[in-house]
């Protein structure tokens, strides 16, 4: 109807600034409790609904979209991965979706060094003795860790994420080699002074770090299994800032348990917020509560590409960030 404003439905709390200006653009229905919905939550949400607003905690599978019924003609969602979302039969159903790409790119590969750091130079446990009051003074021998500089760094997955990684690596001095579905065009390769390993397990046997920038699909769910993990050196630390569902999170935590690697730091995990309670017991894994992206920043820039998503689809036209089965 001619003047009549899109349906949108927001499934989790978003930062005032976004709420507001969705609020101002198209008849919303805002999340009063910064909670997940549940499935049928969601399946209610999506009948109602000319558009969707999930995020990664929101897993829409397609006997979900099978229940949509009609009226749901985009799925805007606020985030860049879409491994939650059923996309091949969003498409068949009509359903188009969006996302968020390059945002957090920054934000992310911060948090990537950040946790490197972290397990390298056994921040927490420093952390640790402090807040506990338990230091008696400094000594030559106490707490040592590694330096970075100088190390080879293996990047799994060399996308914007992964790039950025390398940037960063370099300023301290690391050593950057990658793994990636495609090798990289050559000015890219020359510019960030990466080596290309076309096989993973030839890298995997040669890093000191291992970062995961590698998107979660059906063919790198547990590409780190246990075969790879055992590749590895045994000092070797793995950062993942990813996805979870890219490593055996079993194998890793017995080998970690066992001494066959150096540490790892993971911001990401298999089973979402269910962390395997054997991890947080070792003091040489550094965990943090899926934090890559929180930023104040970001989560703005991500909102703002969810509204132009939107707005771009409500005035006709294809959403800039749309999402077809062949990217993923």
């Amino acid at each position: 109807m001619p003047g009549q404003k899109l349906s949108v439905v927001v499934t989790r709390r978003l930062p005032e600034v976004v709420e507001t200006r969705m609020s101002e653009l198209f008849d919303v229905e805002l999340r009063e409790a910064d909670t997940k919905m549940d499935k049928a939550e969601l399946v209610a949400a999506m009948t109602r609904a000319d558009v969707l607003v999930p995020c990664v905690t929101d897993h829409i599978d397609a006997g979900m979209l099978g229940q949509a019924g009609n009226r749901l003609k985009l799925i805007a969602n606020y985030g860049a991965g879409v491994d939650h979302i059923d996309v091949s039969t969003a498409r068949q159903r009509g359903i188009l979706v969006s996302n968020t790409p390059g945002v957090m790119t920054d934000d992310t590969a911060d948090m990537t060094i950040a946790l490197m750091l972290a397990v390298t130079r056994r921040i927490p446990e420093g952390l640790s003795v402090m807040q506990e009051g338990r230091w008696t003074g400094w000594a030559p021998t106490a707490y040592m860790g590694s330096r970075i500089g100088g190390k080879r760094l293996g990047i799994l997955g060399m996308g914007r994420i992964g790039q950025a990684v390398a940037r960063r690596a370099a300023a301290f001095g690391m050593q950057v080699h990658y793994h990636n579905r495609r090798r990289l065009h050559e000015d890219i390769e020359t510019a960030l002074e990466a080596t290309y390993w076309e096989s993973l397990d030839q890298m995997l046997a040669r890093v000191d770090v291992l970062s995961i920038n590698c998107p979660h699909t059906p063919s790198t769910f547990h590409l780190m299994n246990a075969r790879r993990l055992k590749l590895m050196k045994p000092g070797a630390v793995i950062v993942n800032t990813s996805r979870g569902e890219v490593i055996d999170e079993n194998a890793l935590t017995r080998m970690l348990r066992a001494g066959d690697l150096g540490g790892a730091g993971l911001d990401v995990f298999e089973r979402g917020h269910e962390v395997n309670p054997r991890l947080r017991e070792l003091e040489n894994v550094v965990l943090l509560p899926h934090m890559g992206s929180a930023t104040l920043e970001g989560r703005v820039e991500m909102g703002e590409k969810v509204l132009i998503n939107i707005k771009t689809f409500d005035d006709g036209h294809r959403p800039p960030d749309l999402v077809v089965p062949s990217m993923l």
